[in-house]
């Protein structure tokens, strides 16, 4: 069984896809901001300064930043040279070969799909909170999940749903509101900046580093800068969603990577400063809460910037699911493509140019799975799937770089396979310090994947079927 034959990278990948060739640098970086703000930093900056680094969350982002940094550059190297909408699966497809891709595409739909449904629990309560603050809140059995004493949690099914709607008008569309919603969340963080940096008190960075760099805490859970460092990873999770863009920008080889590391820098700069003027305007320890930005203003008496940034949070969370679930669909519709997921899926509707069975298929699931299922943990499983991917890619760069050495590479990582080797051991490194569980779920996922590899996908490829073809 020829389980690891390879697709040749092709210019054809940047030729027209029947996808809408509509985003330029602007949209792209655009694109990346508005999937990286969102939870990370209205949410997990607070709560990892609070369990994991104290004030030495700082470093924990700088951390997880550093690893993001090899992998962008690893992102932006194979979207410029190998191509397609695929992402991390179609660079692993030219890299390792098919079982291969099938395991990190398969990886990439847990991420993606397990990313809308958290975010979209997560706005369900801002929303209800703002809903309950003007006198209109909903009754609790519509905002719960029947696990937790509800019916189902009806605003995080029909922000999903609502989405879908837009995602099929078309990715032109859905870019301008994208745009839109990040200038609101960037102001919102402006403001906040504003704020805190008048109001910094250097006591409450003392001690530093409460936990130090890695420890044993209680029931085992890691703790630590490190540990830190692996949690707040999820705050970067979307610049990858650039990569997936590739069909649908004008100029893919120079716009896609400028996308990529744009975004990425960016939105590293501003969760340095955020952590830092968040610790240092309350003390850690008042930061294990839900919307730590909001209810930090809150202590400093500053009620109307609170409530600001609630609305920045709703806003952030909507742009961050947009571009998530954009992502999802392209990655399914290479996938369907290439035949290892049913070819029925990959039509794209004459008019709009978007795949509409895939975005209403997942739209469906992921309402669905948002409205019945609080997820809690699972989200940690995001983590992990994408670190996977950021390995794979480094490695995919290197892996290309012997074997194609005369691939065309407009955008081309500096100093060798220094970069890329980098991101291997750094990405790596923070998957170490998940809990045991995370892997133990994350496996059982992919032995998920491998049984339907074999039972399906290997016998439907459309790679697999053409060179049966082939003479001997």
């Amino acid at each position: 069984m020829n389980i690891f034959r390879t697709k040749a990278a092709s210019p054809n990948a940047f030729c027209d896809t029947g996808l809408k060739r509509c985003l330029g640098a602007f949209d792209l970086t655009f694109l990346g901001i508005g999937a990286i703000i969102g939870t990370g930093i209205f949410v997990l900056t607070g709560i990892a300064a609070a369990n994991q680094s104290g004030p030495a969350v700082v470093l924990s982002f700088i951390l997880a930043g550093i690893a993001c940094t090899f992998a962008a550059l690893a992102y932006a190297e194979l979207a410029s040279s190998v191509g397609g909408s695929g992402s991390a699966y179609g660079y692993s497809y030219a890299a390792f070969g098919e079982v291969i891709a099938w395991i990190i595409g398969w990886d990439l739909i847990l991420e993606y799909a397990v990313s809308v449904a958290a975010v979209a629990n997560g706005w369900s309560g801002y929303f209800e909170n703002a809903l309950t603050a003007i006198g209109l809140g909903l009754p609790a059995v519509l905002t719960k999940a029947p696990s937790m004493g509800g019916v189902i949690n009806l605003p995080a099914s029909l922000i999903i749903l609502i989405l879908m709607g837009l995602l099929i008008l078309g990715v032109r569309e859905s870019s301008r509101v994208n745009v839109v919603m990040v200038f609101v969340k960037v102001l919102t963080i402006s403001v906040f900046i504003a704020v805190a940096a008048f109001n910094v008190h250097p006591e409450n960075w003392t001690p530093f580093m409460p936990f130090g760099w890695f420890s044993e805490g209680t029931g085992g859970k890691p703790i630590g800068v490190l540990a830190g460092a692996s949690i707040v990873f999820f705050a970067y999770v979307g610049f990858d969603a650039v990569s997936t863009a590739v069909e649908e920008a004008r100029n893919p080889q120079r716009d896609v990577p400028i996308g990529i590391i744009a975004s990425l820098v960016f939105c590293t700069l501003i969760y340095i400063v955020v952590s830092g003027l968040l610790t240092g305007i309350v003390s850690y320890k008042d930061l294990n809460v839900a919307s730590p930005v909001a209810h930090s203003l809150q202590l400093l008496g500053y009620n109307w910037a609170s409530a600001l940034v609630a609305t920045g949070v709703i806003t952030g969370l909507t742009t961050v699911m947009l571009v998530l679930y954009y992502a999802l669909t392209r990655i399914i519709f290479a996938m369907s493509r290439d035949g290892l997921i049913t070819s029925r899926l990959a039509k794209v509707h004459p008019k709009t140019k978007t795949p509409v069975p895939i975005i209403l298929g997942c739209g469906v699931a992921m309402s669905l799975i948002a409205g019945l299922v609080p997820l809690g943990e699972l989200a940690e499983l995001v983590n992990i799937g994408t670190l996977a991917a950021f390995v794979l890619v480094c490695l995919g760069v290197i892996v290309l770089r012997f074997r194609q050495p005369d691939l065309p590479r407009p955008f081309r990582n500096p100093f060798g396979i220094l970069l890329p080797v980098l991101g291997v051991v750094s990405c790596g490194a923070l998957m170490m310090f998940l809990p045991m569980v995370t892997w133990i779920r994350f496996l059982a996922w992919l032995a998920i994947g491998v049984v339907i590899y074999f039972t399906y996908s290997y016998r439907n490829s459309h790679l697999g079927q053409a060179q049966s073809l082939k003479p001997e």
